[in-house]
């Protein structure tokens, strides 16, 4: 079970969850973000991080070229789409792109099944007007079900994720990976490294569990 901690912005926080175990560590380059961070700090977390950590960018409709400098000045690894962005769009960022929707029902399933040849993986998420993520509220899990079953292509799960929350959210998804963000914080940006061991160690012991079903 791959596990992602979102929304960072101080290299201790990157060093604290890659410490407990987190395989990818995300850094939001949204301007109206409250966990919005410049480049030249993503650039100096990212030559921070071990050999086999990934570092994400999480962008929301911005230009290719904005996307294509800030992967070679940050050294990112992959990139997280988490506007409407379209298919080709998505395509022209392969082979790091991952597409995020919002769920509001089950026609999510459809929607997604467009991007097949376009993004590494998806991301399932809570449905917002006001925000395109970093909620802190859970959606149906059933739904995330069904899209993991339905959809041929490594599923990520967020939206409102914990330590209280997430075995049972895995153990009913099944997901490829968790991302989570809010769930590991004291406020926006600001990480707590206990709540991040806890969440590991949850995600770690239901994988386990999973597993050997």
């Amino acid at each position: 079970m791959r596990i992602k901690i979102c929304g960072i912005t101080d290299p201790e926080d990157a060093k604290a969850a890659v410490r407990s175990g987190a395989h990818a560590v995300g850094f939001v380059f949204a301007e109206k973000s409250p966990r919005h961070i410049s480049r030249d700090r993503v650039r100096e977390i990212v030559s921070c991080l071990p050999p086999f950590v990934e570092s994400v960018g999480v962008f929301v409709n911005e230009s290719h070229d904005r996307v294509r400098d800030l992967i070679d000045y940050c050294g990112l690894d992959l990139v997280q789409f988490h506007g409407e962005e379209d298919p080709g769009y998505c395509r022209a960022f392969m082979p790091r792109a991952i597409k995020a929707f919002r769920v509001r029902d089950v026609s999510v399933v459809k929607e997604i099944r467009a991007y097949r040849a376009s993004v590494r993986a998806v991301l399932v998420d809570s449905w917002s007007s006001k925000a395109h993520g970093g909620t802190g509220k859970a959606f149906d899990w059933d739904i995330a079900r069904e899209v993991v079953e339905e959809v041929e292509m490594p599923v990520l799960l967020a939206g409102g994720l914990d330590s209280s929350s997430v075995a049972e959210a895995v153990a009913m998804v099944r997901p490829f990976g968790v991302d989570v963000s809010s769930g590991v914080e004291t406020a926006p940006g600001r990480k707590d490294r206990k709540l991040i061991r806890e969440f590991i160690n949850k995600v770690n012991e239901v994988a386990k569990r999973v597993a050997d079903s």
